[in-house]
């Protein structure tokens, strides 16, 4: 088992080895499995190019992330300015349905709110927006109400999730209530608890997906 510094270093390293981060000044700390993220970078972009650097580290159980936005004065822009291009980003990016998403922003913070009927449209929306020049952070309220009305079925998530050969599926439990997915058990990575996440929020007719997935490495070796 991984040691508390050699998971700090392992983070760091993975942070270190990321172009993007390469001269990034971020704090790590790292106990029973749980990281701590800390420091200063110039863009949101690379905020969350570090939180998933982390996550894929071998080890990491759960994040804290304490990663601080600030920009070179020559960079800050008024709300209006980064309303006015967050909404031209909306527009030019084809899975975002027009009309569909509304935006706020305050100090730089960027919020969206509205109803799409899938999950890769909504995280289509954030990504349109997370490398814009001035925006500190986004808050993704945007709902999914999906269009189809065929009832969901708990065979069908668990082959979905199953088919992936990135997936550890001997530990996930898949229950359905009407139009809300939930996973319970133990995977051995984050990335896998986020795979499963994403497969099961691509099942038709689905409103809400709650990934209660446990990450702990550890448990594949276990006796």
């Amino acid at each position: 088992m991984k040691t508390n510094t050699d998971l700090q270093q392992d983070v760091e390293n993975a942070i270190k080895w990321e172009p993007l981060l390469g001269a990034a000044e971020i704090g790590v700390t790292a106990k029973d499995g749980v990281v701590s993220l800390t420091g200063t970078v110039d863009s949101y972009a690379k905020k969350l190019e570090a939180e998933m650097a982390a996550k894929k580290v071998i080890g990491v159980k759960a994040l804290v992330e304490k990663i601080e936005v600030k920009f070179p004065s020559s960079w800050n822009k008024t709300n209006e300015e980064i309303a006015k291009e967050v909404l031209t980003g909306l527009q030019s990016n084809w899975s975002v349905p027009d009309d569909k998403v509304t935006v706020k922003v305050e100090d730089g913070w960027v919020t969206l709110e509205g109803e799409l009927p899938w999950n890769y449209q909504r995280e289509a929306a954030k990504n349109a927006v997370r490398f814009l020049t001035g925006v500190k952070g986004v808050t993704n309220n945007i709902k999914i109400k999906s269009e189809i009305h065929d009832a969901i079925e708990k065979k069908d998530v668990e082959a979905a999730i199953g088919r992936s050969w990135s997936v550890d599926d001997s530990d996930i439990n898949v229950s359905v209530s009407d139009t809300t997915v939930t996973l319970t058990g133990t995977v051995n990575s984050w990335y896998q608890k986020e795979e499963a996440g994403r497969i099961a929020w691509n099942t038709p007719g689905i409103w809400h997906v709650k990934n209660e997935l446990a990450v702990d490495y550890y448990y594949a070796y276990a006796d």
